[in-house]
């Protein structure tokens, strides 16, 4: 894996993203040589109509990316894969009517764009299967050899098995002779080998390039000399939390030592990086305030027609350093939501939910008053979710470093909120802290980006609402 703006990306899955790329820009090129071009010369009819083909190219990869198809997983069919591949040709057909409607300037030709598709549809499932060939052979793999076998190499191997994309290849597993370890935790048919003195032979004989030490406990078992013997022969050592970090985007917190947070890199925050996001906080937040205020006026009416109450929901919630302030949210809920019960998460079906509180819920416009949180600075576009006092000092007690998501300001949106469904449950929290925590250590603008981007897949398939 490579690590760029530090996150970490396959390059094998790269080098699949942009091959696809290359095939879809190929096709419409062949396509328009074919129908358009072949009494001036490829490279004469290329120069001049690249950016028409480049456009479909990018609003293609747009589609396959906003129907999950760059999201690979064991449960992953035929049946879905060619609807979902449809759905993407039928919404790039969309896109590209709307964008001939407003620039007419770039049609290609008459006819170029259906014939491409022909073309386009046989290159991408032609390029699929190629690469589920090579995922299903662990071709390109990087051969890895796992020490220890207790509960963190069996997170780690559960991980790599619910991924079938990661362009990892655990080769073997090594265990201690001691009796701390269960020494088949999720191997499955993993080769096992005895004893620490054996890592240079095993990583020789099954010619491995890395190293994943995931021990439960260091502590007098620890093997220094041979480690560093395969160090000097050029083997990559990774630690077992750092790279379970970098195949899932989240830190394992409940088996994480404080020694790790306090030497491993990332949690910068640099005055100026600090600044940047609040200028930009600022500025776009005001700017869509502006923008979106007549959508704000329907919805605001719809919650007070049909449902006793006011439109605006406010609530205390804990920001950046433990500081209360103020949240707003279109109400969604009745207002005696809580008389009963007292402070309860919200469910799936939640009966308090209203009818109209469904829907702003499911497109996520309940959340659009956050922007007038943002532009007072006690939130982010990106960061961790804002939770009541309530729960936060519940969470405290019972979830390992739940307080230091609160060194950075609560976002309208963030990594936890994309990568996991909204949480009901002590449970839950964890899994979210998990993401959290992995934004806060690595977080800067083109993560925040990425994020957002993300954020409006999600929004336009209508996922995780609650």
């Amino acid at each position: 894996m490579i690590r760029l703006f530090r996150q970490y990306l396959s390059v094998r899955k790269a080098a699949f993203v942009l091959g696809e790329g290359a095939l879809v820009f190929l096709s419409v090129t062949l396509v328009s040589y074919f129908l358009l071009g072949r009494g001036v010369g490829m490279k004469a009819m290329l120069s001049v109509i690249w950016p028409q083909v480049l456009t479909i190219a990018v609003i293609t990869q747009l589609s396959l990316y906003f129907n999950d198809l760059y999201e690979f997983k064991h449960t992953d069919n035929a049946l879905d894969f060619a609807t979902r591949l449809l759905q993407s040709i039928g919404i790039t057909s969309i896109a590209l009517a709307i964008v001939y409607f407003f620039w007419p300037g770039m049609i290609i030709g008459k006819w170029v764009f259906f014939v491409s598709l022909i073309l386009m549809l046989l290159s991408l499932v032609s390029w699929r299967i190629l690469y589920f060939y090579v995922i299903r052979n662990k071709l390109f793999a990087e051969k890895t050899v796992m020490v220890g076998t207790g509960e963190l190499a069996g997170d780690i191997l559960g991980e790599i098995r619910r991924r079938s994309d990661l362009s990892y290849d655990i080769s073997a597993a090594i265990t201690h002779n001691g009796k701390d370890e269960d020494p088949r935790q999720g191997l499955g048919r993993i080769p096992l080998y005895h004893g620490f003195n054996r890592i240079e032979e095993v990583v020789e004989a099954e010619n491995a390039k890395g190293i994943i030490v995931a021990l439960d406990e260091k502590r007098g078992v620890f093997p220094f000399n041979e480690l560093l013997a395969c160090k000097m022969k050029g083997v990559n050592i990774i630690d077992g939390q750092s790279f379970y970090e970098r195949i899932t985007g989240k830190l394992l917190v409940e088996k994480m030592p404080p020694s790790w947070l306090i030497f491993s890199d990332g949690f910068v925050k640099s005055r100026f990086a600090r600044a940047t996001k609040r200028v930009l906080g600022l500025s776009l937040s005001a700017f869509l305030l502006f923008v979106l205020f007549p959508l704000f006026l329907v919805v605001a009416a719809a919650v007070k027609l049909t449902s006793r109450g006011p439109s605006l929901f406010s609530q205390e919630r804990v920001g950046e350093f433990g500081k209360p302030f103020t949240l707003y949210k279109f109400r969604s809920m009745r207002v005696d939501a809580e008389e009963e019960t007292g402070p309860v998460w919200a469910t799936e079906d939640d009966p308090r939910i209203t009818r109209v509180g469904k829907i702003i819920r499911k497109l996520r416009v309940d959340e659009l008053p956050q922007l007038w949180n943002v532009f007072r600075g006690d939130m982010s576009f990106v960061g961790p979710r804002p939770e009541r006092r309530y729960f936060v000092e519940q969470l405290k007690e019972k979830v390992p470093y739940y307080n230091e998501r609160f060194s950075v300001k609560p976002g309208v949106t963030g990594w936890a909120q994309i990568k996991y469904p909204y949480g009901a449950s002590e449970k839950d929290a964890l899994e979210k802290l998990k993401f959290d925590l992995y934004y806060i250590k690595n977080m800067s603008m083109v993560f925040d980006i990425a994020v957002v981007f993300h954020t409006i897949k999600i929004v336009l398939l209508g996922r995780g609402s609650r």
